[in-house]
């Protein structure tokens, strides 16, 4: 999650404070119901790949972006043949690789902020990407991140993401009495932060990135909502 060494930072914090409601803020706050989190990750791949008409065989390498403690991740290892999970918090990924210790066949990596490296091109063939992309203050680096995808997906291979496409709800709100609740620990932090509030995309441009990338948006879903879906593809050979 992120877009520079500094989202790194405020991630690395947030994970810290509480790991399993900034995955999912759907969670109560320090009261996770963890069998419920994973569950949900279950719930965003299937609705991912139904909304945008995309099925999985289960011999795929896969590629979850934004992994955070590996909901997803724990969700796709079973239906494919071997999960690369990035993300820019190093807090985040080493709670991950707690959480799913039972897990083979995951790579877990360090993302720098603004690209997928370490991931090699043309290695992999699905990109799944959850509450990931709105959290990024500068829509300018989701764009370099779209033009990533084309970079290492395999030629026939897509990705399934989500941004926001809503301006609205990244508008700056003041919450008076929240600050000092935080302040005392009884409600999250950040909340104010551009790294959390993040920056909606405009489609058309995200379309030109993905071109720039040797990839296509070939269906959206949810347009002008902050749950805006993606369906990027790799022409095949």
């Amino acid at each position: 999650m992120g877009s520079s060494p500094d989202m790194g930072a405020f991630w690395d914090e947030r994970a810290r404070e509480d790991a399993f409601f900034f995955v999912d803020d759907t969670q109560s706050y320090r009261a996770v119901d963890e069998a419920r989190f994973w569950a949900e990750g279950e719930r965003v791949v299937d609705v991912l790949l139904g909304h945008l008409g995309l099925a999985l065989r289960g011999d795929e390498v896969a590629l979850d972006i934004g992994c955070g403690l590996g909901r997803l991740t724990r969700a796709l290892r079973p239906r494919v043949a071997h999960v690369h999970a990035i993300d820019v918090s190093a807090e985040m990924l080493r709670r991950a690789q707690q959480a799913n210790a039972h897990l083979d066949g995951v790579t877990w990596h360090l993302g720098d902020g603004t690209t997928l490296q370490p991931v090699a091109d043309a290695s992999v063939d699905a990109i799944l990407s959850h509450v990931v992309f709105q959290h990024i203050p500068d829509p300018e680096v989701t764009y370099g991140y779209v033009r990533e995808m084309g970079r290492v997906l395999r030629p026939g291979g897509w990705a399934a993401f989500q941004v926001s496409d809503d301006p609205a709800v990244h508008a700056r709100e003041h919450r008076g009495g929240g600050r000092l609740r935080a302040l005392l620990g009884r409600a999250p932090k950040g909340q104010e932060d551009p790294r959390w509030r993040g920056s909606a995309v405009d489609l058309d441009r995200l379309r030109a990135a993905a071109r720039e990338g040797d990839a296509e948006v070939a269906r959206t879903w949810g347009e002008g909502t902050q749950f805006c879906l993606v369906r990027l593809e790799k022409p095949g050979p």
